[in-house]
């Protein structure tokens, strides 16, 4: 018996059969007629583009010969619409999305605040499915970038037995004040919190958290420094306090050393924390491919250092 699926693609789906490996944004400007670079990207994005009937937003997905890609000929309903999340990947068992600076990943119980994790149970409802997603790791309020959940809780428990070798690469971009001595370098610490949830560094063991955070400066300008960030462990608030120890606080942290006093107009010159997690690879949990999204380095942080 043919599925839904079957059913509705000859109506819906324009079929296009790989016959040789290549990368899919590569084999759609090859196999779809005048079509640009930019409305591939915008179809990737509108989850328009299936691979062997699974939904594939990832430009650089490899494809195989035998495979079947199908673009659909209309957005589909039940989109995720939200101003603070933008949906990067989705399958049976994960979500990755991009979280806008400003939201909460998710809220303690009795917290009535916007948050992502509120967003994509909302947004699975409206697709009548009966569960919830589950978060597998957290970014500040102030942070943007890619997040991860999982849409059962035994993937998530996956997740956190088994991080390290699961996820093989995660990346953040910062703005920070001053211009970095180093080109590149590691620190490593031990944090702790103290009653008020401030977290503090120290470079002896107090009995806290061990946190390695390696840092490599890419473009020093205007008071600034822009650098990428590669977490060996990922502690609360690890690169917002390794930055002030480094005496290099991000731009826009109050909280963590950005002060009016000693910067000046500096201190904010973005209107937000400049910290972005723009890179996210591992290995799935259930299908054991091999991962990897990326998303642009803000607007907001290389407009400082022009």
């Amino acid at each position: 018996m043919s599925s839904y699926f079957d059913r509705k693609a000859a109506n819906h789906y324009t079929d296009y059969p790989v016959k040789e490996p290549a990368e899919l944004m590569q084999f759609l400007m090859d196999s779809i007629s005048g079509v640009s670079r930019t409305k591939v990207k915008e179809m990737l994005s509108q989850r328009m583009v299936y691979v062997n009937k699974e939904i594939i937003t990832q430009f650089n997905h490899p494809l195989k010969p035998g495979q079947l890609v199908q673009v659909a000929k209309n957005r589909h309903k039940h989109e995720l619409v939200s101003r603070w999340v933008r949906l990067v990947y989705e399958d049976a068992f994960i979500i990755v999305v991009e979280k806008k600076e400003g939201i909460l990943t998710n809220a303690l119980p009795g917290d009535r605040r916007e948050n992502v994790k509120a967003i994509l149970d909302e947004y699975l409802k409206r697709k009548n499915r009966g569960f919830a997603v589950h978060t597998v790791h957290r970014l500040d309020k102030g942070t943007s970038g890619l997040l991860l959940f999982a849409k059962r809780r035994d993937i998530q428990q996956t997740f956190t037995d088994h991080w390290k070798e699961i996820v093989s690469d995660r990346r953040y971009v910062a703005v920070v004040q001053g211009e970095m001595e180093q080109d590149k370098g590691t620190v490593m610490s031990w944090l702790t919190d103290n009653k008020m949830f401030v977290t503090y560094s120290s470079t002896v063991d107090n009995g806290g958290k061990r946190a390695i955070t390696n840092y490599r400066t890419l473009k020093r300008k205007n008071g600034f420094s822009l650098v990428e960030l590669k977490l060996d462990t990922g502690r609360k608030n690890q690169i917002r306090v390794h930055m002030q120890d480094l005496k290099h606080p991000i731009v826009g942290d109050f909280k963590y050393g950005s002060l009016r006093e000693i910067y000046g107009d500096n201190y904010d010159a973005a209107g937000r924390i400049c910290l972005h997690a723009f890179r996210l690879a591992f290995t799935h949990p259930i299908t054991g491919e091999h991962l990897k999204f990326e998303t642009p380095h803000p607007t907001a942080f290389t407009n400082l250092l022009k």
